[in-house]
């Protein structure tokens, strides 16, 4: 483990607005509204077993559109995560909001309580979606909000979501090239499912919106992690996180509780598909780094399935000297 957040859910306060794909208690689980208390137990609960591990982690609050709650309240928040910054125990504190809630004053507000990374729902970088899902903002504010939290020094991450209502796989494409230009340092991707008390339920009931299947978003997906990776940003969540009350409360959509596993799955398949082409058929032995293993032989082994149909058998061998998706293919 490289990295941990000390999640805290934040729902529903705040936003002005309610977007079709937006219930937030059902995705995150969270139905009370955290306090400071909460956020102490959590630090306190945590800090042992952080100090033992050495892992860098952050406080995180999610789920809402933090810089949006009312400023008491934001600012109760923070000052009792400050003890443990100023202790060591956690880095910094890590935030996600709207990008039409950014301005230079919530900013410095911000890098006095030690916020270090700012993650804006950008969605989609069409107005026209934009518009159809209700967000309230443009393609626009998400430029300027990204600009703003770099010149301010903080990290910087965007969150996007696929198949949105009146999205498809082009313009889901367009919005990740747009994304890549503002430069952040890490990238979210959601695929769009469909929640219960909602207005894409509504869409959904009356054949008005009609998600992506799981494995069209499996595949547009795995596209953007490439896009994203090849340009040098970190993709640190694919997908929804587990949740029961996200089962519970979700009605279609193109849900897996290990998604990015599929997706890795994917781009693996196509790695090994070409790297195959032009050979004979027969025995080999792919030797893949370690952490490499369960995208290729996991949740239905795509690509050693697409092989043995191509007339290849295959055995994966770990190799500690090997990293990322690098692999060296031997016959056997």
């Amino acid at each position: 483990m490289r990295h941990a957040n000390l999640s805290i859910f934040v729902p529903h306060v705040g936003c002005p607005h309610l977007c079709s794909f937006c219930n937030q208690r059902s995705i995150s689980g969270s139905y009370g509204l955290p306090s400071a208390q909460t956020v102490e137990a959590l630090g306190q609960q945590s800090a042992a077993q952080l100090r033992a591990s050495g892992v860098p982690a952050e406080i995180a609050f999610f789920g809402g559109s933090f810089t949006a709650i009312g400023r008491d309240y934001m600012l109760e928040l923070l000052r009792a995560a400050q003890p443990f910054v100023q202790q060591g125990i956690v880095s910094g504190i890590r935030i996600s909001t709207r990008p039409d809630y950014i301005d230079p004053e919530v900013l410095a507000l911000l890098a006095q309580y030690h916020v270090t990374a700012i993650e804006l729902g950008a969605q989609s970088m069409s107005d026209a979606v934009l518009a159809a899902n209700g967000r309230g903002h443009t393609a626009q504010d998400v430029q300027r909000a990204a600009r703003l939290v770099q010149d301010g020094g903080f990290e910087l991450g965007l969150q996007m979501m696929t198949g949105l209502f009146r999205a498809d796989a082009q313009s889901d494409l367009e919005t990740a090239h747009q994304l890549v230009q503002l430069h952040p340092d890490t990238v979210r991707i959601y695929p769009t499912v469909v929640m219960t008390d909602t207005l894409l339920a509504d869409y959904y009931r009356f054949g008005v919106y009609r998600p992506q299947p799981l494995c069209q978003a499996v595949e547009d997906c795995a596209r953007l992690i490439e896009l994203f990776e090849q340009a040098g940003i970190q993709v640190i969540r694919v997908g929804l996180h587990a949740q029961e009350s996200l089962s519970e409360g979700m009605l279609a959509g193109p849900y897996h509780p290990a998604f990015r596993e599929l997706c890795e799955g994917a781009i693996w398949a196509k790695l090994l598909q070409k790297a195959f082409y032009g050979k004979p058929q027969g025995r080999y032995q792919v030797s893949v780094a370690p952490r490499a293993l369960s995208k290729i032989t996991g949740h239905g082994a795509q690509p050693i399935e697409n092989l043995r149909r191509m007339g290849y058998t295959i055995k994966i061998k770990q190799d500690c000297r090997l990293k990322g998706r690098s692999f060296r293919i031997g016959e056997m």
